[in-house]
């Protein structure tokens, strides 16, 4: 209940009851109809006082509302809840005067309905009206997000800030922002609808704008900056020095080889970098972070000298080598042909592991290039140079056969090596096709040395040269002009990719294959044992008609002519290419179209000496 003295300051402050009051003292006596419209008068005036905001006193206060009265009919109670923390104890006090919403004159129990909250977000809208006439910016808390943006609190009034407003780029994690007062400008308000919309961004590119002028202003190449990396990428990172980004590319991070700029940084870690390069015409800005510390390549030509032996640390793997680090910040590659002695044509990852300790010797260094070319087989002894000390030719050895082939045997020798015997080196006697069938893989056999190639690589051996050769026997020779490339296989195991010539399979020489798969592209034939090829769909016919392959069937023979040789015993042949060597040679043996004959009589000429040559030999 309000006290008397309320009551008495009530009386005096009552808006609503003034007008009739004067009214009367000024007219003494008031009709019937001139009341009924002094009454109207009164109650549309007191309809008007709905949406705005008055001031009222307060004349009673609960534990849960306080009792504020505007000189209405009645007096009007507010949740005590809504007048928040900023309004304490002290200031709820009866007889204090606060700024009060009206929003209905008379309510449902015939009491005024106010609203302290909505009275404080009015003060606050008139407010940020006038900071956006002004283009001012204003503070706000962001306290949730909703879809397409984050609901921001200024103050009162809440206003929405879209996502594509909170940065300069996009942010993923909007954590950092949360529940903290961050600047904002108004760029949009609706009071009609309620609707205010804000954005942080706009803040961020004036200031960006200032602290960049500001920045390229006094910036030159060489000055060292701190900054904060923003963001990271494949080629490199971006680092804001307050206001302006620079790129930190990944070859500058660090001396050391860097596959990803995520291996050395993070985003948000604050870094200290130079200015390498700096283009004020398009304001674009290089830095370099291994600038900073001492350049470890200086001395270099005297520590790592070539032949020199060092220890390191497998960095990285191609499918060309292995990078080794023999020093901080410097590195070396190992070509894959420098890593073992014996073991050829496979990939580095198979000798060496990333993160694995080996001995390295220095073939070649580079320092201006800052190139070490490195080795690891030169750190232990050449088998081959082993094995021609201590098997010289004319010596005997036995061994196990570790593979045999079409063309001959290979023999296991020491230090991991092999060497060939080729099948004319099997007997005297016997024919070669013939004398390799009675060898089996893992049989012990006893040869002679004939030849230690080191260069190359290659022991040629032999099992015939172990007897002398019977009266009548043709001595032949694996150094015969017929097999002159064939000890190209020596150390290779039967599996050498470098040497096909030895058993024919060279560029331009004729084969026959047996079909084994026909496909969209071509067909794919097995060629001996040991060899794979194919061939194209343009290479099927010399005539563009029979360029097909449903012409063929697997199983069936073909005649083509080698134009490659490439890894993993693979051949890419043509029956086109074999054709045309024909007609070519035939052209040239029966006559050509400026003699007068056709091409269909040269052709014909040739098959039929062909045939008669097969009838005359048997």
């Amino acid at each position: 209940m309000a006290t008397a003295a309320a009551k008495k300051s009530r009386a005096r402050y009552n808006p609503a009851t003034e007008g009739l009051d004067l009214f009367k003292a000024e007219n003494k006596i008031v009709s019937k109809e001139s009341f009924a419209n002094l009454l109207d008068e009164n109650f549309s005036g007191r309809q008007s006082f709905e949406g705005q905001v008055l001031k009222g006193m307060i004349v009673g206060l609960t534990d849960d509302v306080v009792i504020v009265d505007v000189g209405l009919k009645s007096e009007g109670r507010i949740p005590r809840k809504e007048f928040g923390f900023t309004e304490g104890e002290s200031a709820l006090e009866i007889g204090s005067l606060v700024d009060v919403f009206i929003e209905r004159v008379e309510g449902r129990d015939g009491e005024a309905q106010l609203s302290r909250e909505r009275a404080r977000r009015e003060e606050v809208w008139v407010t940020l009206e006038e900071q956006f006439m002004k283009q001012e910016k204003v503070m706000g808390v962001i306290f949730s997000r909703v879809k397409g943006g984050f609901n921001v609190d200024l103050g009162g009034a809440i206003a929405f800030l879209p996502g594509s407003q909170v940065d300069i780029r996009p942010m993923k994690d909007a954590s950092s922002i949360m529940n903290s007062p961050q600047q904002l400008l108004i760029l949009k308000m609706d009071r009609a609808r309620g609707n205010i919309v804000v954005s942080r961004r706009a803040v961020m590119e004036e200031t960006r704008a200032d602290a960049r002028a500001e920045l390229i202003q006094d910036l030159r190449e060489g000055v060292v900056l701190k900054g904060n990396v923003k963001n990271i990428t494949d080629y490199g990172a971006f680092v804001d020095l307050g206001g302006v980004d620079g790129l930190l590319h990944v070859t500058d991070i660090s001396w050391k080889r860097i596959n990803h700029p995520s291996e050395a940084l993070q985003v948000g870690q604050q870094v200290e970098v130079q200015v390498i390069r700096f283009n004020k015409d398009n304001q674009r800005i290089s830095l370099g972070m291994k600038q900073l510390e001492k350049d470890p390549w200086e001395g270099s030509v005297e520590k790592f000298a070539v032949g020199t032996r060092h220890s390191g640390k497998v960095t990285n793997i191609t499918d060309y080598g292995a990078f080794v680090e023999v020093g901080d910040g410097i590195e070396g590659l190992v070509h894959v042909s420098e890593m073992s002695w014996t073991k050829k044509n496979i990939h580095p990852n198979k000798l060496v592991q990333p993160g694995q300790d080996v001995d390295v010797v220095v073939l070649e260094l580079d320092g201006e290039k800052r190139r070490i070319s490195l080795g690891m087989k030169q750190v232990i002894q050449n088998p081959w140079t082993d094995f021609a000390q201590n098997h010289p030719e004319g010596s005997e050895y036995t061994g196990e056969i570790s593979n045999i082939t079409e063309f001959g045997l290979f023999v296991k020798l020491p230090g991991d090596v092999d060497g060939m015997v080729h099948m004319s080196d099997l007997s005297w006697t016997t024919p070669g096709e013939e004398a390799i069938k009675t060898y089996n893989k893992g049989d012990q056999v006893t040869v002679k040395v004939l030849e230690v190639d080191v260069e190359k690589e290659r022991v040629s051996l032999s099992v015939k040269a172990l007897t002398e050769a019977p009266a009548g026997a043709v001595q032949t020779s694996n150094r015969n002009a017929d097999r002159g490339e064939r000890t190209e296989r020596s150390n290779d195991r039967g599996g050498n990719d470098n040497a096909g010539a030895a058993d024919g399979m060279h560029k331009g020489a004729v084969v026959t294959g047996t079909i084994t798969a026909i496909k969209e592209a071509g067909i794919e034939v097995a060629v001996g044992d040991n060899y794979i090829g194919f061939i194209k769909k343009m290479d099927l016919s010399r005539d563009r008609s029979e360029q097909r392959t449903d012409r063929f069937a697997v199983g069936e023979k073909v005649d083509a002519r080698i134009v490659a040789v490439e890894k993993g015993r693979r051949l890419q042949l043509s029956i086109k290419a074999h054709e045309v060597a024909e007609e070519r040679a035939a052209i040239a043996e029966f006559g050509t179209a400026d003699s007068g004959a056709s091409l269909g009589g040269i052709l014909g000429a040739a098959l039929k000496k062909a045939q008669e040559d097969k009838a005359a030999n048997g």
